[in-house]
């Protein structure tokens, strides 16, 4: 076996890259540890291209093992690894993210990145995973403008200080951010936070960049010593002729066609049709070349003339929109949100503690309270499309919003109930994922979720102009792939984009969402077409996107400013209480008797925890019957509580009363009258209903009734 490494210190912590060949078939591969945590990314290209595509063919799969665990999981009957996690998904997504912008998009052999995680400790494998797939890239001789670097980075929510890669299970961080990028800038950002300050979200990216300096000195190091020469890849262009036909009859048409029908499709068509008559053997760059027009064109007319398409200012926000409830009493709680031409009705629906979604995954293992899933059906941007299941978007929109909605989710001890919201996107015109997260808002408050305040998000984006070439466009710059290069402020042109739509979302060089409350952020997600972003940029779009953000919550309390004092009558109750530990058997019953015939009797639902925490559920009045019927059993009798009981038997010394199912005493013949009575039957008979007082409650916890303290003049009446 020949094998290499190196190593590098990264907070405090030794991360060593190991070439080997044990996967010497693959095009690059590299084996990346961070204490007991370990995975294997390879990279591959296809030696043939697909013809007839429009777009990059990369494919970036995250691969779980079990195994890595040190744990044989799965279901009883298939204990081998199925279809990806959501959580495989979402961290093969954000190395799609990081290195796909550093390709050539003209590229059309495949190229395959697979990360397998081989073991896992502490350490986070996501971070592992990026650095590994840019390794793998940046050695090989797959061409690609790498490499970037990846840190995770913590800010302990009782202080500011900042740490770098903690462990994966670690807790008590306000902000939690995964931040790659490189040559000083960032190319990627995926942060969940509780409400964080953009003040301390900027700090927080200026510190990863230092770590990522480091890293990107070590990736570099290592290519010079045993990367490969890139293969050259046969690129091609449309020709003169083609250039010359579209400037001739679409050129002059295109800028009324985006900037005021606001529609292309007709445009492209004709476009489409002319080049299949004039050039038939070039049809294959129709598409492209058109979307480079466009490209040139919103960027020349916002970096030049300060225009937007749709006549906006950069920082104003499309028209606002917002309706809580009255969709069907069915429902638990809805919200509907429309911000311009995005509209997401969002649904939210309440259940016990047996409804949490149970994981059993190679890195989760536990229960999930809260859950929030996003679809985009075909309709919603106006297109035909297959129907059912969900793909690597919805998933990934899904965990986004989801992510910026726990921090204002009450804790189970107050607010105990399982909450799912699914939002659908309805009409989609940019960002439907921020979208989400303000129509979930309506929804928790419509359904009398006990929120302290709502949540909204907004996309950013961005029209940046190379510092390192000015006479380059920026279309040409995106399909020569992104260049080796800082970006410089002082000598870039850009203009930031509040509310990024249609044009501006598909051909701008970020998308930058940013979602938190009025008191900070809670979550981020940027994703470029380009290679890299400064911070500075970023810091000043944060500051737009929280001025963005308040005008969208002021929208969202217009429609209704706190939640609602009760919960849905569609809705069912959850009755919390505590019982005493030592209770807990007498409540589960012998082999789970006793729990069985309540759920039975009732129709409700209990859940009892360790601690003694109680949780009881159900519809239709059957929540509060089986907590009534658990107060029975739990119930700590007390001297002087009455109640009405019946004569369960006779004894010469007194009668035992039963004050409820499961709860009996005895009367002794003292107490059954202020007088001196001779035979219990003189007073009482089997199945009569008597009032009783509680007299003592005795050492064993036996309790001692009396008849004469309830009621003196009962003897008079038998």
């Amino acid at each position: 076996m020949q094998k290499k490494e190196f190593s590098v210190e990264i907070g405090g912590k030794t991360l060593t890259a190991t070439f080997s060949d044990l996967a010497d078939q693959a095009h690059g591969s590299v084996i990346l540890t961070l204490g007991n945590t370990s995975v294997l990314a390879t990279a591959v290209i296809s030696g043939n291209k697909r013809e007839g595509i429009d777009f990059f063919p990369l494919v970036v799969d995250y691969e779980e093992k079990f195994y890595a665990a040190g744990a044989i999981l799965g279901s009883r009957f298939m204990r081998r690894e199925g279809r990806p996690s959501d959580e495989a998904i979402l961290s093969g997504r954000a190395v799609d993210r990081t290195i796909r912008p550093l390709f050539d998009q003209r590229i059309r052999n495949e190229v395959q990145v697979i990360i397998t995680v081989l073991s896992l400790d502490k350490e986070d494998p996501d971070i592992l995973a990026i650095n590994a797939a840019s390794l793998a890239l940046a050695t090989s001789a797959i061409p690609w403008n790498g490499p970037a670097s990846a840190v995770r980075i913590g800010m302990a929510k009782d202080s500011e200080e900042f740490v770098i890669n903690p462990p994966r299970e670690a807790e008590g961080f306000a902000l939690d951010a995964t931040v790659c990028g490189k040559d000083g800038n960032i190319n990627m950002i995926e942060a969940g936070a509780h409400e964080v300050s953009e003040e301390n979200m900027a700090k927080a990216l200026a510190r990863a960049s230092l770590e990522i300096e480091t890293l990107q000195k070590f990736q570099e190091k290592i290519v010079k010593e045993v990367g490969k020469e890139k293969l050259p890849i046969e690129l091609k262009d449309p020709s003169d002729a083609l250039k010359n036909l579209f400037a001739e009859h679409i050129a002059g048409k295109l800028k009324q066609a985006i900037f005021t029908e606001w529609k292309t499709s007709t445009l492209r068509k004709e476009w489409l049709a002319l080049l299949a008559e004039k050039l038939p053997e070039e049809a294959s760059f129709g598409d492209a070349y058109y979307e480079k027009q466009v490209d040139e064109l919103v960027h020349r007319e916002a970096l030049l003339n300060g225009e937007r398409a749709d006549g906006r200012n950069f920082d104003e926000v499309r028209t606002l929109e917002a309706q809580a409830g009255g969709v069907s009493p069915v429902l638990h709680g809805t919200g509907i949100f429309y911000r311009g031409g995005t509209h997401v009705l969002s649904v939210l629906t309440l259940g016990g503690p047996r409804d949490a979604q149970l994981i059993e995954g190679m890195e989760i293992q536990g229960s999930k309270r809260f859950m929030h899933h996003y679809n985009f059906p075909p309709f919603s941007g106006g297109e035909t499309g297959r129907m059912g299941g969900t793909n690597r978007r919805m998933i990934g929109h899904g965990a986004l919003a989801e992510k910026a909605l726990i921090p204002i989710i009450p804790p189970k001890e107050s607010f105990p109930y399982t909450i799912r919201i699914v939002s659908e996107s309805m009409a989609s015109n940019g960002s439907t994922s921020m979208a989400s997260v303000c129509a979930s808002s309506i929804a928790l408050m419509d359904a009398g979720v006990p929120i302290t305040k709502p949540a909204a998000g907004i996309a950013m984006g961005l029209m940046l102009e190379q510092a390192s070439s000015p006479s380059q466009t920026h279309a040409d710059s995106t399909q020569k792939g992104a260049e080796n290069t800082k970006y410089k402020t002082q000598n870039t042109k850009y203009k930031i984009l509040t509310d990024i739509q249609g044009p501006e979302d598909h051909h701008g060089d970020m998308d930058f969402k940013v979602a938190g409350t009025r008191d900070g952020i809670t979550a981020i997600q940027m994703d470029i077409k380009i290679g890299s972003i400064p911070v500075s940029i970023l810091t000043e779009a944060l500051e737009k996107a929280k001025k963005a953000r308040l005008s969208i919550l002021e929208t969202i309390e217009k429609a209704i400013p706190a939640p609602r004092a009760e919960l849905s009558p569609s809705a069912p109750r959850i009755i919390a209480k505590k019982i005493a530990v030592d209770k807990i058997g007498a409540v589960i019953g012998s082999g789970g008797a006793t729990i069985r015939k309540i759920t039975e009797a009732t129709g409700a639902d209990i859940e009892i925890e360790d601690d003694g925490s109680v949780y009881i559920f159900g519809k239709n009045g059957s929540a509060e019957k089986a907590a009534e019927m658990v107060e029975q059993i739990v119930h700590e009798y007390k001297p002087g509580e009455r109640y009405d009981g019946e004569v369960t038997r006779l004894m010469d010394f007194g009668a035992f009363v039963r004050i409820n199912e499961y709860a009996e005493g005895l009367v002794h013949i003292s107490e059954l009258a202020p007088v001196r009575i001779e035979n219990v039957d003189d007073v009482v008979a089997v199945g009569d209903r008597v009032p009783v007082v509680v007299k003592e409650v005795d050492e064993k916890g036996r309790l001692n009734l009396s008849i004469k303290k309830a009621d003196p003049d009962f003897f008079k009446n038998s």
